[in-house]
């Protein structure tokens, strides 16, 4: 599976932006999808993630209620709808597809990777 993400860009705080992450290869209807950023300095964290089906989504406590995730299996792509955006958004967003991962957001879980889109979030 072939992942590439994009839509980042430079965004006010309290502004929005989506995120799109188109995937080629086998069958993505398979696989459980996630974000994941990184900001300056820090470790990859997780963001959100969503089944197979798209029916179930999970957040980490710092985007639940601003973030959602979403995919349409018939074009091969997720998203990341992001609103009321805060400065500590600011991260280069990664996308990842899992033939197995869970609702844990845990890194190792995930086969395959984006090359990542960067978000800057100005005060």
């Amino acid at each position: 599976v072939q992942l590439q993400a994009s839509g980042g860009g430079l965004v006010q705080t309290g502004g929005s932006q989506r995120l799109s992450c188109a995937a080629s290869g086998r069958s993505f209807s398979s696989y459980v999808m996630g974000w994941f950023r990184q900001a300056p300095g820090k470790e990859r964290e997780f963001v959100a993630t969503i089944n197979r089906s798209g029916s179930s989504t999970y957040y980490s406590d710092s985007v639940k209620g601003r973030f959602t995730i979403s995919r349409d299996n018939a074009k091969n792509t997720f998203y990341l709808q992001m609103n009321s955006l805060k400065p500590e958004d600011t991260a280069v967003y990664y996308c990842a597809a899992g033939a197995a991962a869970g609702t844990r957001g845990l890194s190792w879980e995930y086969d395959y990777w984006g090359q990542g889109t960067l978000v800057t979030v100005s005060s």
